[in-house]
């Protein structure tokens, strides 16, 4: 008998069911025994014991459904070895409980946080398989993550509609797109959407050379720009702050975000209209894209091969489109960002996309 724990933890997106469904499915069709137990809302679940025994009927029927069966939370790594309100031992109650039901394994379906934590929990000696999931694209080794794919195709279809109203108005437009630290799914969105204007995280940005962007364009008789900005963009001012001093500008900032603060410096220097959309959590609703479908459900039968197998202490992942296993301790930790000289970037620059550097 083989008994197997799953959680998802940390920001929702698309195909985390999808994933679960191809662990369970390759599972209960692949051998004779084996229980699962789904923790309730991530790793808090797990820390406070609360799971229930899913059969395989509870996989059927989620392939297209978003969000997760299981609920989730975010947990923070800098906090996970802190004691909670009641002075529980968090990292000590997780073992526990994994130790309680007798798993085999621990199957953690998220993000870097996430797997920062699953990674502590190999360490202490459990046994952790972890499917990477983000909407941001930016886990180390692998070169998609589930959930991107459908948030893109969401931010696009922001800006698609932006196209329309944006050209009847004659007005600058910029759209918000979710990423604190990384910009895959700002720059995929802008190239899709055809904005005019990329801004991310990995390449601080001038507002002059923005502005004179926006010149240029009216100069050849466009009537409208439209800005793709990441939430984490930053200026080169700012980028050149240190950590506490850039914390400290934020405390005291005018604007609800980037993108805000942004528009008012276009409306000062160039009197133009300026509006700001943010799609926000749209991003990670709904239900996931194809793409999305088939590579969680690729990502979750390769995790129930590695249990069938006892391998454990690995990421499935994707390189060069085809399935791997990545050792976890070469994942957790380590940010995929955007190289400013990335073929991507030159490539969106040659079809004069500025990038505001």
């Amino acid at each position: 008998m083989k008994r197997i724990g799953m959680l998802t933890s940390g920001g929702d997106c698309q195909a985390l069911n999808a994933a679960m469904r191809g662990v369970g499915k390759a599972l209960y069709n692949c051998m004779k025994e084996v229980e699962i137990y789904g923790f309730l809302d991530g790793y808090r679940g797990l820390i406070y014991g609360n799971y229930r025994l899913m059969s395989s009927s509870d996989f059927s029927g989620i392939l297209t459904k978003g969000g997760t069966i299981l609920g989730s939370s975010r947990t923070p790594f800098k906090q996970i070895k802190n004691p909670d309100e009641n002075g529980l031992d968090k990292v000590e109650a997780m073992i526990k409980h994994y130790n309680k039901l007798k798993l085999d394994c621990l199957v953690i379906l998220g993000g870097n946080g996430t797997h920062k934590t699953a990674n502590l929990l190999r360490e202490e000696g459990l046994n952790v398989i972890t499917l990477p999931k983000t909407i941001d694209n930016d886990l180390y080794g692998t070169d998609m993550t589930f959930g991107f794919q459908s948030a893109v195709d969401v931010a696009t279809y922001a800006i698609d509609c932006i196209h329309t109203t944006a050209a009847s108005h004659g007005r600058v437009f910029i759209v918000e797109v979710m990423g604190h630290k990384v910009g895959w799914l700002t720059l995929n969105a802008g190239i899709a959407g055809g904005a005019d204007i990329i801004l991310i995280p990995e390449i601080p940005y001038d507002i002059d050379k923005i502005v004179d962007a926006i010149k240029t364009r009216s100069k050849r008789g466009s009537r409208f720009t439209i800005l793709a900005v990441a939430e984490g963009a930053i200026s080169k001012e700012d980028a050149a702050l240190s950590k506490k001093e850039y914390k400290e500008k934020m405390k005291n900032r005018l604007h609800p975000s980037v993108s805000y603060e942004i528009a008012a410096q276009i409306l000062e220097k160039t009197g133009q209209e300026v509006r700001v959309t943010v799609p926000g959590h749209t991003q990670r609703g709904g239900s996931p894209c194809p793409y999305d479908r088939v590579l969680a459900s690729r990502f979750g039968t390769e995790a129930a091969n590695l249990i069938m197998n006892d391998e454990y202490g690995y990421m499935v992942g994707i390189v060069n489109r085809e399935i791997v296993k990545v050792p976890l301790a070469e994942v957790a930790g380590k940010l995929k960002s955007v190289e400013p000289d990335a073929t991507i970037v030159k490539e969106a620059k040659m079809m004069d996309i500025s990038f505001g550097d």
